[in-house]
């Protein structure tokens, strides 16, 4: 092989473009590469960083909703407590209610009771002097008493 002067014609351009690549173009395109590059790894941080977000973001929100449904649980009991309690008073309240009218009852009863004792009394009263003004006013005789009582019988 013969070295001649295109053979060093093509040497010296090669070496000039090589020279000019390193020099001029190498670096900006490296430059890019190793941006590109970290931007990628950032990319994937992220996505790594978002993906240990959402997880404790899932926990979270789960030990929320456990939290929401034990205060829920509470609220439902404090609920049946006071249910209960309303309940309760209500039919102690009932009690006396039911309790007062039975002996209101019970004093009328007894109230009406003496009112009929008394009317019955006055009654027989005034059967007896009646009675007693009819036997006057008839002659003594033992059948015509006999008589009247049994009709004084008859009415009462």
């Amino acid at each position: 092989m013969d070295i001649n002067l295109t053979f060093l014609g093509q040497m010296v351009s090669f070496a000039i473009l090589v020279w000019f690549t390193t020099k001029f173009i190498w670096p900006p395109l490296n430059g890019a590469i190793e941006e590109r590059q970290k931007k990628v790894a950032e990319g994937l941080a992220a996505a790594e960083r978002a993906r240990a977000e959402l997880k404790d973001a899932g926990s979270k929100a789960e030990s929320e909703v456990k939290l929401a449904r034990q205060q829920a649980a509470e609220i439902i009991e404090r609920a049946q407590q006071q249910a209960n309690q309303i309940v309760d008073k209500a039919r102690d309240e009932a009690l006396a209610e039911a309790a007062r009218v039975k002996a209101a009852a019970a004093d009328e009863v007894t109230s009406m009771h003496q009112r009929a004792r008394e009317e019955l009394r006055s009654w027989v009263g005034r059967l007896a002097v009646q009675g007693a003004e009819k036997i006057v006013q008839r002659e003594i005789d033992a059948n015509a008493h006999k008589a009247m009582l049994d009709q004084l019988a008859a009415e009462m």
